[in-house]
């Protein structure tokens, strides 16, 4: 895992705020300011309503994490950036409810403040998601924190100490940005009796602290009116007592000095009304942090020790393995088993509410059949079958009954949510039911019908028949690929299989007959001989019409370029080496893995990774700005570096007879992790503009960290390091095809 700190300053919903809502801040070392006087009893309601439009912090998160076990009553799910708490989930892990819980600090000599704290996040417990962050004000004080949930309840508890450097007496204040039910327009708060609250019409949180706040006001975020910014002079002049509605914040002064004060412990509790999460955040409050640091670890040590253990491919990066397991394992919702998201984060255009998308924070907290396929697969590696189990029986439970075809994607509660089809999200699940060795008669009924999908499928569009899918992995092409393709065939080899055993001969023939047709005619569908890259056949991301020879020309969507479908490549071809329908040593796969090196591969410090497909867009500006829709040909954003490449490719080198080098692959992954050992989505490719907080070629940008498909992957290589070949790859589909592990 990689222990390099973070150089990202900590407080950036401060600044954020202040320059939206034009007030200066003075930029320095420190967080320091006067420190606040006694303030009056909270009173009046604040004003500057409704406040700003909420948005989500940005998605590159350096702590994720929620209790786990036997007996766990927490349906609370955290993330941290460097500044603090970013986004809690409550009730499920599709609904965030907080936006941030930050600090600042105060001093009582100075009247400038600055959000230029270096912070730097580690796991504080190898075998648990637990975290300490420390920010530090070189020569000043050091603010230490830890975070868990609270495993018998819904509430989030925070130890914090404050430590003065100076010998200088300093004051601490939380600043809480509530977002209940994933829409932060809509609250209210309340401030009194010690605690700061806020609701809306079906969930309400309440954050305490011991001691109590010596002084507290609601108000309204990024008006004069909101905490963090009045705090902007070191002073809290404010003391409201009511907010909303509207996006408010609420704040409060901890009894901390950093000197004969210097230690605090925090809850943050939730509940479907303001007095259910008071009671929560009192009762996790009175049990302290240490009980419930004991009973979090105590949990997810369990879990581990009910695993295979880290493979001795692995061996040395035993702590990144150990982390990326935990992230798979917490990315389940709780009260909807097998519902595993993509990511706890909303990256970009995605957590700024920009109208045309879908619910603003949503994509990323959607349930996908191909990303579950995924993180199945991986915890199937690890040692945690019944997880793998209860992800195939959501993916059945969501599957159409018109149709029998599988959603896009959907809710953790299974409700369908975006309308486009992508086969591979058909034939993969069948691929996981062979891995299941799943043969019941509630299981055959659902393969058969996605089975059948598959053969019967054609666009009413263009007429255009499976495995031509609407969409392909990447979402925003219609077209023979061959990823797609790959997972269609090995899902009905899978399915003709388990037909078999369950006594189906005349579906099994169906199939495999279908299936054998597809295989056969792939390199007619999706390699060239003509393309500009290569004399030699190679691969393609895609054609549009199945003639990889013609010159036909689509835009490769997310403001990215028109080209022609011959200069289009993406290292995701691998699919038909993986899943068995192609040998690794086949001449055309050779030659298409020198043309992606050549097109795509980026090299970094860590290692190479690479591009999704030629002129991907899908990323951040040029200028670090948050990818947003965009109109073709435009180039305004640009996709980056992607690390699960490293572990696709390192799976194929498996299988070509270069484990060395695979190894060094996991190496890759595991060294673009941050120092909270997530690993993102994108990673910077050389292109990192200036003002990415001094970040580098290789490590994350603000795409969504953790990707969870990209532990996944991280898992499954490790895994597949130590069987020697990929453990992905159904056995029966490699026999089919190439008489391989018969």
């Amino acid at each position: 895992m990689s222990s390099r700190p973070s150089s990202r300053p900590a407080g950036d919903a401060v600044l954020r705020r202040a320059l939206a809502a034009g007030v200066p801040l003075a930029l320095g070392a420190a967080v320091v300011g006067p420190s606040a006087p006694a303030v009056a009893a909270s009173s009046g309601a604040a004003p500057g309503g409704p406040g700003t439009h909420a948005t989500w912090e940005p998605a590159d998160k350096h702590g994720f994490g929620t209790a786990i076990g036997t007996g766990t009553h927490s349906p609370v799910w955290f993330t941290l950036r460097q500044g603090g708490l970013s986004e809690v989930f409550y009730p499920d892990l599709g609904t965030p409810a907080l936006r941030s819980l930050h600090f600042v600090v105060t001093d009582a000599r100075t009247g400038t403040a600055s959000t230029a704290v270096p912070t730097t996040t580690r796991q504080a417990d190898s075998r648990s998601l637990r975290y300490t962050q420390v920010s530090t004000s070189a020569g000043h004080w050091r603010l230490t924190t830890q975070y868990v949930t609270d495993a018998a309840r819904a509430s989030v508890v925070v130890s914090l100490r404050l430590d003065s450097l100076d010998r200088r007496t300093y004051s601490v204040f939380a600043v809480a940005d509530p977002a209940l039910g994933d829409d932060g327009d809509d609250d209210s708060a309340r401030v009194g009796g010690g605690s700061l609250t806020a609701y809306d019409s079906s969930s309400a949180l309440a954050l305490e602290a011991s001691g109590g706040f010596s002084a507290r006001t609601a108000g309204y975020a990024g008006t004069r009116s909101d905490g963090a910014l009045d705090l902007a002079d070191g002073r809290l002049d404010s003391a409201y007592a009511t907010a909303g509605k509207g996006d408010v914040a609420v704040t409060g002064r901890l009894h901390v000095d950093g000197r004969s004060r210097r230690t605090a412990t925090l809850a943050l509790g939730f509940g479907a009304t303001r007095s259910a999460a008071l009671a929560v955040a009192g009762r996790s409050l009175a049990q302290g942090f240490a009980a419930a640091a004991t009973a979090y670890d105590r949990g997810w040590h369990a879990y581990l020790s009910g695993l295979s253990g880290v493979p001795a491919a692995a061996s040395s990066l035993r702590n990144e393995y150990l982390t990326s397991v935990m992230v798979l394992a917490a990315s389940e919702d709780k009260e909807h088993p097998g519902a595993f998201v993509a990511s706890p984060t909303a990256p970009w255009a995605w957590g700024l509410g920009i109208k045309g998308l879908s619910q603003p924070s949503e994509a990323y907290h959607l349930v996908w059949s191909r990303d579950l396929y995924q993180i199945a697969t991986a915890l199937l590696a690890a040692g945690d079958k019944a997880a793998a189990g209860r992800a195939l029986d959501f993916l059945l439970s969501t599957q159409q009954k018109s149709d029998g075809s599988f959603p896009q994607n959907s809710r953790v509660d299974g409700t369908p949510e975006w309308g486009g089809l992508q086969l591979d999200e058909i034939g993969l699940p069948l691929v996981l039911a062979w891995q299941l060795g799943r043969t019941d008669a509630r299981t055959m009924a659902k393969v058969k019908a996605a089975a059948d999908f598959l053969l019967s499928y054609k666009d009413k569009d263009t007429g255009l028949a499976a495995p031509w899918s609407p969409q392909e992995r990447w979402e925003n092409q219609a077209g023979y690929s061959p990823a797609t393709i790959a997972a269609e065939v090995a899902g009905l080899v899978c399915a003709a299989d388990l037909a078999r055993r369950a006594g189906d001969t005349a579906d099994a023939d169906r199939w495999m007959a279908t299936a054998k047709s597809w295989q056969a005619a792939l390199a007619g569908w999706t390699v060239t001989t003509t393309g500009p890259y290569s004399s030699q056949a190679y691969f393609l991301r895609l054609t549009k019409d199945g003639k990889p020879d013609a010159g036909t020309t689509y835009n490769v969507g997310d403001g990215g370029p028109t080209l022609d479908q011959r200069a289009v490549v993406d290292p995701s071809f691998l699919d038909v080496v993986r899943l068995g329908l192609v040998s690794a040593s086949d001449p055309v796969v050779q030659n298409t893995v020198k043309v992606v090196d050549d097109r795509l591969a980026v090299s970094t410090p860590y290692g190479l990774l690479w591009h999704r497909f030629t002129g991907d867009g899908y990323g951040e500006t040029r200028t670090g700005g948050p990818w947003t829709i965009t109109k073709p040909r435009t180039g305004t954003t640009s996709g980056r570096a992607w690390p699960i490449f490293a572990g696709e490719r390192g799976e194929y080198e498996l299988l070509a007879g270069d484990p060395k080098r695979a190894a060094q692959r996991l190496r890759t992954m595991a060294d673009t992790a941050n120092d909270g050992g997530l690993i993102a989505e994108q990673v910077w490719d050389g292109r990192a503009p200036s003002g990415t907080g001094g970040r580098r070629t290789g490590e994350g940008t603000t795409s969504a960290t953790p990707l969870v498909w990209s532990h996944a992957q991280f898992v499954r290589l490790a895994v597949s390091l130590q069987a020697g070949t990929p453990v992905e790859r159904p056995s029966v589909v490699s026999c089919t095809f190439l008489q391989q592990g018969c």
